[in-house]
């Protein structure tokens, strides 16, 4: 089952291109990591990172879509999952927008829904620091 939850829109105050040289590098995702992320590590075109009562989870780079977009997917089999971060120039400030879209099954779906929504909405309050 197609699960989708769309993170709010937030103004970073640095240029597109910036923002999208910054992200397209994964081990600087620790920047927008949450308080409570247990542990983080980073390779040329990947990341993993662990929460408190959460398993790691791995991510590598799938897209870059200069300067517009950035796809991170899955590194797991188990689980079919993308973040996707969407990027518009808004003069000397950036639109940034997370979007979560995961294939799972209908018990899953309700179990990670409100999980997953707290930690974009976490990805994106630090998004807005950068």
């Amino acid at each position: 089952m197609n699960t989708q939850i769309e993170g709010r829109e937030v103004v970073i105050n640095k240029k597109q291109e910036d923002v999208f040289n910054h992200l397209s590098v994964p081990a600087n995702f620790k920047d927008i990591m949450p308080e409570d992320v247990k542990s983080f590590e980073a390779g040329e075109d990947w990341f993993l990172f662990e929460l408190k009562g959460v398993p790691a989870v791995k991510m590598k780079v799938a897209e870059l879509n200069a300067p517009n977009s950035i796809v991170l997917k899955s590194a797991s089999d188990k689980l079919s999952f993308e973040l996707v971060g969407n990027l518009e120039a808004n003069g000397d400030q950036t639109k940034a927008r997370l979007n979560f879209r995961g294939d799972f099954n209908p018990m899953l779906k309700m179990m990670v829904t409100k999980p997953l929504t707290n930690f974009l909405g976490k990805l994106s309050d630090q998004l807005e620091k950068l």
